[in-house]
């Protein structure tokens, strides 16, 4: 297991007993030694990525997002002293704070539905519609690369750029290649990382592409990403007070019932009845497994009693701090739509280390 920076404000004495570093309140961030060096956070949602920067000891300085209540919900959260509630590609041209210039990190989460690898996703590349992420017409596709032309005008020292896991399997492998092409005509050089926020201490399974790309210029050393930390199971911190009940008059209370053990979803009992497969979104959560990827929406039930998670489920699972204020926000969507702060910690820190600190 690599070395990680002590984080003593994230081991807070609760009843007499030490905490997981998973659960924690935004006030800890507080605690936390500043390394000094600065981060822009586009495309950053409820701030989970933010959050992780912040618990590595970094100063994030800035966002970018552009759905308007999401944003409205991060100001809240987290008060950047810069704030860009805008398309990214207007970013790209507009005037700039001096301090954007330079920044240590450039972060972002390009949205990403069009290359999940659930649903028909080569039809929504090169699609201008109505998604989720913003509630505005709009290519997902070309956002990576407006965001790379954003690193290539402001040049960062570092840019990390997280993606679903399917941005590189199939057909998209292409798109990976026009982005690690972007990348090296802008001056950097790109590294390509597969994570599992199971193996990093998230209590969720969690694979994510990300990006991590260094100015060619400075020379700063090679970064090697390795997580082997022991999987947290759902039991672990599930919320045994609260859960969200299904109507026993619904068609999804008859499979639940019907299910037994090594089911993923409601669908397995629904194809052993002969039925059509369908309600392959309405997912098991098992006591005894690591939870399964939060999503933005799908439903989430758990297996020993007929309901779903419930809010202090995906906010634990997530590892977003128990204060959060979601400011009327979906709370599944929020967590589904960002990164787990402590995932994003356990990168920041070893690029901390690994990097800046050799470099210096």
């Amino acid at each position: 297991m690599m070395k990680s920076l002590g984080m003593n404000a994230l081991g807070v004495v609760l009843g007499g007993m030490m905490s997981k570093e998973y659960i924690w309140n935004l006030k800890d961030i507080k605690k936390v030694h500043k390394n000094g060096l600065k981060v822009f956070s586009c495309f950053s949602c409820g701030g989970g990525s933010t959050m992780g920067y912040k618990l590595a000891g970094f100063d994030v300085i800035g966002n970018n997002e552009i759905d308007e209540k999401i944003n409205a919900m991060y100001v809240k959260n987290h008060n950047p002293k810069y704030n860009f509630n805008c398309d990214i590609r207007k970013m790209v041209n507009m005037d700039l704070p001096d301090e954007l210039y330079n920044l240590d990190i450039l972060d972002g989460s390009p949205p990403c539905s069009v290359f999940s690898t659930a649903g028909k996703r080569e039809k929504g590349w090169g699609v201008e519609k109505v998604f989720r992420e913003g509630q505005k017409k709009q290519r997902l596709d070309d956002l990576f690369l407006h965001f790379v032309s954003l690193a290539q005008r402001l040049r960062p020292k570092i840019v990390v750029a997280e993606n679903v896991r399917g941005l590189i399997f199939k057909r998209a492998k292409g798109y990976v290649n026009e982005i690690l092409k972007a990348f090296e005509k802008s001056g950097y050089e790109p590294q390509l990382f597969l994570l599992n926020s199971a193996q990093m201490g998230v209590p969720q399974a969690r694979e994510r592409t990300f990006f991590i790309a260094k100015r060619k210029d400075l020379e700063l050393p090679k970064l090697n990403l390795k997580f082997n930390e022991k999987p947290i199971k759902y039991l672990e911190f599930k919320d045994k007070e609260h859960f969200k009940p299904i109507k026993k008059s619904s068609q999804v209370y008859r499979f639940w019932l019907e299910r037994k053990v090594g089911d993923t979803s409601l669908a397995d009992a629904i194809m052993r009845a002969g039925g059509k497969p369908k309600l392959f979104s309405h997912m098991y959560v098992h006591d005894e497994n690591v939870c399964r990827t939060i999503t933005s929406s799908g439903q989430f039930l758990r297996f020993d009693v007929p309901g779903s998670l419930s809010n202090r489920d995906f906010i634990t699972a997530q590892t977003f701090p128990q204060d959060y204020d979601f400011d009327g926000q979906s709370v599944q969507y929020v967590c589904g739509m960002s990164v787990p702060p402590i995932m994003m910690k356990k990168i920041a820190e070893q690029i901390y280390l690994q990097i800046f600190k050799e470099a210096a």
